[in-house]
């Protein structure tokens, strides 16, 4: 309801009131009609009454009106308060609609790329199931895995792939070891079909069956290569069965040690990838340990030949010695010498002898005999 139907309605209430009290007053004027000046005082006063009345009520009815324009005020105040509010919420909340629609839009992006990804690689498993469906296809994954392995542990020089042997047999793999053991051959095998079953198996029963057609798929292939790859005088008395799967080989291990016992009976190795590795790391020990033994032979000869020069290089010291020897000797007797003539030349300086003296001996054969003598003999002792 808005300010001006108020004012409209209470004007209307108060000129109702202004109308029931004239009424009111013309009843009471009718009924006293015949009444004295009494009746016609109390009628003036009605009428002053009424005409205060009328001017309160247009004095209330001011008010009222200032009042509803000081409200009306208020509230266009109030209003245009919540107005900006408002206004400044929503901005907020349209920015962060847009912030939030951003976030989600490079959310989009990053699930879009993972969608991507798991598409290619949902791609890739259909085609990895689709390879090891097919027996062919499955054997060459297990030949392509075998290679890798061996490709990344052994030299060059001490492996073989598809050899083919003397009784017309093509190995896939022929590891190039000493004799003994000789030349070890590796054949790769992947016997899916039961390990499937009995993973899709629904009761215990149906797990039994397939667990045990697995036996019989692993002791099949361990006596083809037994027949196929051991040969005497041209490998080794062993071979490897090699499973490209190391969930098989765990459930061999687990459950089924009868079948490993066979094989180790018809001496073929079951080997997984992990214990391929160890095993081509073995592999790769011997393959060294044997060129270190080719090579001894060399080794011992040139140590012999090293000990000959050592025994050469010892007698020339020896000489050398015996020439520093005899250069210290003859040193030695330069200072010896050397030594005398400094003390003949010390005793001669001392001599004082006056000229009648020398006179009275050299007046003397006998004197320069005896003093030659003595001179001689004072050579000798120096010496």
């Amino acid at each position: 309801m808005d300010i001006q139907t108020l004012i409209m309605i209470i004007a209307i209430a108060i000129l109702i009131a202004i109308g029931a009290v004239g009424l009111g007053l013309f009843v009471i004027l009718r009924q006293k009609s015949a009444g004295t000046e009494t009746a016609s005082l109390e009628l003036s006063e009605l009428r002053g009454q009424l005409s205060q009345l009328a001017q309160l009520s247009q004095q209330q009815q001011q008010g009222h009106v200032e009042q509803m324009a000081s409200l009306s005020k208020r509230l266009e105040e109030s209003l245009s308060g919540m107005s900006a509010r408002m206004g400044n919420s929503l901005q907020e909340q349209t920015e962060k609609t847009h912030k939030n629609l951003s976030d989600l839009a490079a959310r989009l992006a990053v699930i879009d790329a993972a969608n991507a990804k798991i598409g290619e690689l949902t791609g890739q498993v259909t085609q990895l199931h689709n390879i090891l469906a097919n027996k062919t296809d499955r054997g060459a994954f297990g030949e392509v895995q075998l290679e890798n392995l061996v490709r990344n542990v052994l030299p060059p020089n001490a492996y073989e792939f598809q050899v083919q042997l003397s009784n017309g047999r093509r190995a896939d793999c022929l590891l190039k070891l000493p004799n003994p053991p000789g030349d070890i051959i590796i054949d790769a095998k992947f016997p899916l079909e039961a390990w499937h079953q009995m993973q899709n198996a629904k009761d215990e029963n149906g797990r039994k069956a397939a667990r045990k057609q697995l036996g019989m798929d692993v002791l099949k292939h361990v006596k083809d290569i037994k027949e196929r790859y051991i040969i005497a005088g041209e490998t080794a008395e062993s071979a490897c069965l090699f499973l490209p799967s190391e969930a098989v080989y765990a459930e061999l291990h687990a459950n089924m040690l009868d079948v490993v016992e066979k094989s180790y009976d018809a001496r073929v190795w079951i080997v997984s990838p992990t214990t391929m590795m160890a095993t081509l790391n073995t592999v790769r020990a011997i393959l060294k340990d044997a060129r270190m033994r080719e090579q001894t032979a060399l080794i011992q000869k040139e140590i012999g030949m090293l000990v000959g020069d050592v025994t050469r290089l010892d007698k020339r010291v020896d000489n050398l010695g015996k020439h520093f020897d005899l250069a210290q000797k003859d040193v030695q007797e330069i200072k010896t010498s050397t030594g005398k003539i400094s003390n003949r030349g010390r005793r001669i300086e001392d001599y004082d002898v006056a000229a009648d003296e020398v006179k009275t001996v050299v007046s003397s054969p006998q004197d320069l005999l005896s003093a030659a003598n003595n001179s001689q003999e004072n050579n000798s002792e120096e010496q």
